[in-house]
């Protein structure tokens, strides 16, 4: 993506429109988790629910992905147990009543991509609903000190503190490389998108051609807490998804954070949208 990123009260420019064209897509599949939430019941499986999205977003125009639609319940949730990539794949564990629930999906439309957690679960789950409320200053951290132009891997480092004084376990850490984001950005439309693990291959072919890119200018397109990861934070978009554990039960949030080339700090960079289920519910319990 190029470097230069308009924020949302920037002059109209073709920039801005592609900001509004990712900020569509991440609405799309926020709609999408809400909707699929909304109709899971006992006995539903991770499968289900994950071919549940995938068909909600297909009735909508989606046609690629950055990856299809994940499902994690109960101590899934928290990726009790996960050593390997397979792991994360839905399986035939079924929802039961007050059992904590995570959907994830990354659609592509019109070339734009997203990658969204949306956590919830079936009945009260007074766990999760702690967890959750405590995700808002995780979101504050990133963004305050990605203005500040931190390295990646410091602020990495900061959330997973703020986690220990919290009393939770950092879950992204679990991810593939560890990451807590990895940048996104326009994917171009073919009629036919094949998909490799699950994942679309334009989009691994752009993330790629990032890695190879930034690894001949010091930076990564994916931000963990790795030697590669300590560089300030490059332009462009990234999906960030800080992941929280405690005791069997996990819950995150994951979306797009700009980051721009701007020297003022509130325009250098800024979450995509704020009118998002997560951010709506900490407004509301204020």
């Amino acid at each position: 993506m190029t470097s230069a990123v308009a924020s949302p009260g920037a002059s109209p420019g073709p920039l801005t429109a592609g900001l509004a064209g990712f900020r569509q897509v991440q609405r799309l599949a926020y709609a999408c988790a809400e909707a699929v939430a909304a109709r899971l019941k006992p006995g539903v499986t991770e499968r289900e629910a994950a071919r549940m999205q995938r068909e909600w977003l297909r009735a909508r125009g989606v046609r690629d992905w950055f990856h299809l639609p994940f499902a994690w319940f109960g101590d899934r949730t928290a990726f009790a147990g996960f050593r390997i990539p397979l792991q994360f794949f839905p399986t035939n564990k079924r929802l039961e009543p007050g059992m904590p629930f995570i959907l994830d999906m990354a659609p592509v439309l019109k070339g734009c991509t997203a990658d969204i957690g949306y956590s919830g679960s079936l009945g009260p789950h007074p766990v999760q609903d702690r967890l959750l409320a405590d995700l808002e200053a995780h979101r504050e951290l990133i963004l305050s000190e990605v203005r500040e132009r931190r390295s990646l891997r410091e602020i990495y480092e900061d959330v997973d503190r703020l986690m220990v004084r919290q009393g939770y376990a950092n879950r992204h850490r679990a991810y593939p490389f560890g990451v807590i984001a990895h940048k996104v950005d326009r994917v171009r439309e073919r009629r036919w998108s094949p998909r490799l693990f699950g994942f679309g291959t334009q989009s691994l072919k752009g993330l790629a051609g990032d890695a190879l890119h930034g690894h001949r200018e010091g930076w990564s397109p994916l931000w963990s807490p790795y030697r590669f990861s300590d560089h300030p934070p490059h332009p462009g978009l990234w999906a960030v998804e800080p992941h929280l554990g405690f005791r069997g039960t996990g819950a995150k949030f994951e979306e797009i954070l700009v980051v721009t080339d701007s020297r003022d700090p509130e325009q250098s960079a800024f979450w995509l949208d704020d009118d998002l289920p997560h951010v709506r519910r900490w407004a509301e319990d204020k």
